[in-house]
C-alpha cells in the first residue's frame, strides 16, 4: 500500500487507508468539484508510528500522545512526506488534518474531535505537524467521544490530509439541510471575514443565510469582531476587526447554495461542508461530511407535504424496533384498518398509515391535519396521550402548505359508522352503562379467548407456525380494541362529572388512585409482595448476574425459587420495550426482576404499597362524596348521577392497560414460536443463531423457510443499523416529510422555568435521580424519578419513587396513569428534562400545575 495518495487517487471504499476526511475529499475531487489539490499520508505510516502502542488500561490518552510525539519517524514515512508536500509547490502554505477511520461516520461525524493546523510552510513544518495529528488521535476529548459512542480504540488508525491553503477573504461552513428544524433542501450558511476557523471554532458570531429553492429566507449580519488571517511564513494570527454590514452578496450566497446542492446530489444526503472565498473572487470547498444529527425521513407512500406522529413516543419506547417488530406492526396495524373497511390487499404491507423510518415507527397523520374532522378530533386525542404534540398540530394547522384539502364528513362519518359496528360499540356502551359486572367479566372472557388463541401445538412445523403467528397478530387489534368502549365510557362519565358538578377535572384526580382491574398496578403490588415472603440473604449478598444464574441452576431457596417461578408464569411475558417482539421478556431474561427484588429487599421498609393502596381507594371514595355534594347543591338528582357516573368511571378506568397487557401477551407468545422457527433456520444454515430470526421480516422468514440461503450477512448488517439507531440521542415526537421537526420550531416560554403537562396531583420536594434505562436502576425511597419515558418495564421503580417527572406522555400516558394510581407527583412533557435535571439536585415538582422546580446552578 502507498504511503502517500493524491486526492485523484482516493474513493469513498478507501476509509481504511484514507480515513473519512481524506476519502471524502477524494470522492469530491473526482467528482469534479472545486477542492483544493492535496493528498493524505495513509493510515499505514501511522501503523508504523504506533506499533507498540498499548490501547487501554491507565492514563491511556497521555501515555499514548506520549507514544506518538516521542517516536521516531520512519525514514520512508519522512521522505513520502517531503516529496508529496513539495510536488504541490515552492514552500506552499498548506492546512494539516486530521482524517480518523471512525471520522464522519453516518451516525457520529466527530468534527473538531482530532486537530487542524494551518498555514504550515516548509517540509519540516509539515513532517511535525504530521507528527501532532497523530497525536490528536489521542487527546482526552476524542478519547471520551470514541467511548460515548461505542468505538474499539484499537480498531481506529488515523490518516493525515496535507492540502493546499486557501487565501481566504471570507469563509464559513454550510449546510446542506437546517440543523436546527431538520428542513431539507434549505441551506443555512455561516460566514465571516479571514479564515473558516474563526466560525468552525466558534470564536466569532458570524453572518448567517438561509435559502430555500433559490430564495434567500434570511440575513442575519453577526458581530465579526475576530478573524483568523494567514501570516506570511506560515502559522496564523486573530485579528480584531469592526465589518459592518454582510460579507457575501446574494449572488454569492446563492453561488454557495448552488454548490452545496451539487455536494448533496452526489452524496445523496444532506451534507456539512466548510468553504471559502479567495480574494480573486473563486468559491472552493474544503470539506464535506453527513449531518449526522439529522433523523432520517420516512419513505412517502403519498405524494405532497406529510406529517408523521411517533408510535415509539407514545408506547414511550425511545429505541430502535427489531425488523420482525416491525413486521409485527405493520400486520397489526392492517388488522386496525380493516375494522373502517381499509384493510390492505397483503396484511404484511401494513396499513397505509404506518411508515418506518430510523427503525422506528412512525403514524402519517396528514389526512387527520388536512380535515375538518380531524382537525377537531385530533387535539382532543393528543391531549389526554401526548400533551406536548398539542401545540404542535395547532402550528401545523396555520401552515398554508397543510390547508384542509378533505372538508365533507361523509368519509370520516361512514368509516366511524363501519368501525363502530365492527366494534360493536352502542351495545358495548350501553352494557358498560347498565351492567358493570357483565362488562368486567367481559374484558376477562377476551383474555381466555386469547390466550385459546395463542395455543400452537408442539407438533406444529415451523410454516404452521409462522401461519399461526401471521393470523394471531392480524386478530391482535380488533380483539384487543374492543375493550376501549368499556374504558372510554369510564372516562366519559367521568367528564360528565365534572360538568354536572362544576368541580374541574384536575380537583377530581384522586377518583383515580387505586383503581381495580389495571394489571400493571396489580402485577407492581404482587411484586413487591412477593418480596416479603421471600428469604432475604441471597439477595443481600449476590449481585444480579450470580442471582440469575442460581435461578436458572433452581438453587435459590426454595421459597425464593418458587414465588419467583410463579411471578414470571404469570407475568414473564412482560419486558423493557416490550412492544418489540424482537427483545427478551422476563421470563428469558430475568435478571431486571431479580434486581428490582434485590433493591426492595436493601432498602428500610415503609408504608407498604397496599396499605397505599387501600388509602388511595380511601381517598377515591371521600372525593366521589365531595364531588357528588357539590353536585347536589346545583340539584339533587345531579348528586345520584355524580355519584353512579364516578363509580363506574373507577370500575371501568383500571382497564385502560388491559389492551396493552393482552398485546403484549400475544407478542410474547408469536416471539416463542417464532424462536422455534429461528431454531429450524440456524440449523439449516441459513442462520447462525434462533434469536437471528428477528432481524428478518416475516415475510423474508416465510422465503426463507421455502428457499434456504444464507441470511447471515443481512442479519449482521441489520444488527449493525439497530445498534446504530440504538446510539441516536433524538427521536422526533413529530416529523414533515420535508424534514422539519415542528418542535424546533415552536418558541420557548420566556420564563425560563421548567413546565409540563400536570399528570398527578400533589407536591414533592426530594433528590432527582435521572434514569434513562430501568435495568439495574436504583431509586431510593423518596426519590424522584426523572426519565424519558416510560412503559410497564418501568413501573416496579414507582413503589419507591416520591415523584416523577417524563420528557414524553400526556395526562393519559401510561406513566401518568400509573403515578395517579400510586398517589405520586407526576409532569410529564417535560421537554429535555433528562438533560436539564441533574441526579442528587433536589427538585420540586408541582403535579397540579405541572412545574418542576430545580436549584440555580451558580
Amino acid at each position: 500500500m502507498k504511503t502517500a495518495l493524491d486526492f485523484s487517487e482516493i474513493d469513498a471504499g478507501m476509509l481504511a487507508e484514507a480515513g473519512g476526511k481524506a476519502a471524502n475529499l477524494g470522492e469530491l475531487t473526482r467528482a469534479g468539484l472545486p477542492v483544493p489539490p492535496g493528498w493524505v499520508l495513509t493510515t499505514e505510516a501511522y501503523r508504523q508510528v504506533a506499533r507498540g502502542l498499548r490501547t487501554s488500561g491507565d492514563d491511556l490518552a497521555e501515555r499514548a500522545r506520549r507514544h506518538l510525539l516521542e517516536a521516531p519517524v520512519p525514514d520512508e514515512v519522512h521522505a513520502a512526506i517531503v516529496k508529496s508536500y513539495e510536488a504541490l509547490g515552492d514552500n506552499v502554505p498548506v492546512a494539516v488534518r486530521s482524517s480518523a477511520t471512525a471520522e464522519d461516520l453516518p451516525f457520529a461525524s466527530f468534527a473538531g474531535q482530532q486537530d487542524t493546523f494551518l498555514n504550515v510552510v516548509g517540509a519540516e513544518a509539515v513532517v511535525q505537524a504530521v507528527r501532532r495529528c497523530w497525536a490528536s488521535l489521542w487527546t482526552d476529548r476524542a478519547v471520551a467521544y470514541r467511548e460515548s459512542n461505542g468505538i474499539d480504540h484499537a480498531a481506529v488508525r488515523l490518516a493525515v490530509v496535507v492540502q493546499v491553503m486557501v487565501d481566504a477573504r471570507v469563509a464559513g461552513v454550510l449546510f446542506t439541510a437546517n440543523p436546527v428544524t431538520g428542513r431539507r433542501h434549505e441551506s443555512v450558511i455561516d460566514a465571516s471575514p479571514g479564515l473558516g476557523e474563526a466560525v468552525v471554532s466558534g470564536a466569532v458570531n458570524p453572518d448567517r443565510f438561509r435559502v430555500h429553492e433559490g430564495r434567500i429566507l434570511e440575513r442575519h449580519a453577526g458581530d465579526k469582531r475576530l478573524a483568523i488571517r494567514s501570516l506570511p511564513g506560515g502559522g496564523t494570527e486573530r485579528v480584531e476587526t469592526a465589518e459592518a454590514g454582510l460579507c457575501l452578496t446574494d449572488g454569492e450566497v446563492l453561488e454557495l447554495a448552488a454548490l452545496g446542492a451539487r455536494v448533496e446530489a452526489h452524496y445523496g444526503a444532506p451534507q456539512d461542508t466548510e468553504w471559502a472565498i479567495d480574494h480573486d473572487g473563486r468559491l472552493w470547498l474544503t470539506q464535506a461530511r453527513p449531518i449526522t444529527t439529522l433523523y432520517p425521513l420516512p419513505e412517502p407512500a403519498r405524494p405532497g407535504l406529510r406529517v408523521y406522529f411517533s408510535v415509539n413516543v407514545v408506547q414511550g419506547v425511545m429505541g430502535p424496533l427489531t425488523p420482525m417488530g416491525q413486521s409485527a406492526f405493520r400486520v397489526i396495524s392492517a388488522g386496525g384498518a380493516g375494522l373502517a373497511g381499509h384493510r390492505p390487499a397483503d396484511p404484511l404491507d401494513g396499513a397505509g398509515f404506518l411508515a418506518v423510518s430510523g427503525e422506528r415507527l412512525w403514524l402519517d397523520i396528514t389526512t387527520a391535519v388536512r380535515s375538518r374532522p380531524g382537525r377537531a378530533i385530533l387535539p382532543r386525542v393528543l391531549t389526554l396521550g401526548e400533551a406536548r404534540a398539542v401545540g404542535l398540530v395547532e402550528q401545523l394547522f396555520e401552515d398554508p402548505r397543510l390547508s384542509p384539502a378533505h372538508t365533507s364528513l361523509r368519509p370520516f362519518l361512514r368509516g366511524f359508522a363501519r368501525f363502530a359496528r365492527n366494534l360493536r360499540l352502542p351495545g358495548r356502551v350501553l352494557t358498560a352503562l347498565t351492567s358493570p359486572r357483565k362488562a368486567v367479566a367481559g374484558t376477562v372472557r377476551l383474555g381466555q379467548v386469547l390466550d385459546h388463541r395463542l395455543r400452537v401445538p408442539a407438533s406444529a412445523t415451523p410454516e404452521q407456525r409462522l401461519d399461526h403467528a401471521e393470523r394471531v397478530l392480524a386478530g391482535t387489534f380488533p380483539l384487543i380494541i374492543s375493550i376501549m368502549p368499556t374504558v372510554i365510557t369510564g372516562y366519559g362519565l367521568f367528564a360528565l362529572s365534572a360538568r354536572l358538578s362544576g368541580v374541574p377535572v384536575a380537583e377530581m384526580s384522586d377518583v383515580l388512585r387505586s383503581l381495580p382491574h389495571n394489571p400493571t398496578t396489580e402485577m407492581d403490588l404482587e411484586l413487591w409482595e412477593l418480596a416479603t415472603r421471600i428469604e432475604p440473604e441471597p439477595f443481600r449478598e449476590l449481585s444480579v448476574p450470580e442471582l440469575v444464574a442460581r435461578y436458572r441452576a433452581g438453587s435459590l431457596p426454595p421459597v425464593a425459587q418458587r414465588e419467583i417461578t410463579a411471578f414470571l408464569h404469570k407475568y414473564g411475558h412482560r419486558g423493557i420495550a416490550e412492544i418489540d417482539l424482537g427483545v427478551p421478556r422476563w421470563s428469558e431474561e430475568p435478571g431486571h426482576i431479580l434486581g428490582v427484588l434485590a433493591n426492595y429487599l436493601r432498602m428500610d421498609k415503609g408504608s407498604p404499597p397496599s396499605e397505599q393502596f387501600a388509602d388511595g381507594v380511601r381517598q377515591a371514595r371521600a372525593t366521589i362524596a365531595h364531588v357528588a355534594a357539590r353536585a347536589g347543591s346545583r340539584g339533587r338528582w345531579r348528586a345520584s348521577v355524580v355519584r353512579f357516573a364516578l363509580r363506574r368511571t373507577r370500575r371501568y378506568a383500571g382497564l385502560r392497560e388491559l389492551p396493552k397487557f393482552y398485546l403484549v401477551k400475544t407478542l410474547a407468545a408469536v416471539r416463542s414460536s417464532l424462536l422455534v422457527v429461528g431454531e429450524h433456520l440456524a440449523g439449516q444454515g441459513v442462520l447462525d443463531a434462533p434469536q437471528d430470526v428477528f432481524f428478518l421480516d416475516l415475510r423474508e422468514t416465510r422465503a426463507a423457510l421455502a428457499e434456504g440461503g444464507d441470511l447471515r450477512e443481512l442479519v449482521a448488517e441489520r444488527r449493525d443499523t439497530y445498534e446504530r439507531e440504538r446510539r441516536r440521542r433524538h427521536v422526533p415526537r413529530m416529523l414533515l416529510s420535508d424534514g422539519t421537526e415542528p418542535e424546533a420550531l415552536s418558541q420557548p416560554g420566556g420564563d425560563g422555568g421548567i413546565t409540563g403537562t400536570p399528570a398527578s396531583p400533589g407536591t414533592v420536594t426530594g433528590v432527582a435521580r435521572v434514569v434513562l434505562d430501568p435495568i439495574g436502576a436504583h431509586l431510593e425511597p423518596g426519590e424522584i424519578l426523572v426519565c424519558p419515558s416510560t412503559d410497564p418495564g418501568w413501573t416496579p421503580l414507582f413503589l419507591t419513587a416520591g415523584g416523577l417527572v417524563m420528557e414524553m406522555g400526556g395526562s393519559m400516558s401510561h406513566g401518568a396513569v400509573v403515578a395517579r394510581e400510586y398517589g405520586i407527583p407526576a409532569v410529564v412533557g417535560v421537554p429535555d428534562a433528562t438533560h436539564r435535571i441533574v441526579s442528587g439536585q433536589q427538585i420540586t415538582v408541582n403535579g397540579a400545575a405541572g412545574t418542576v422546580t430545580i436549584p440555580e446552578i451558580s
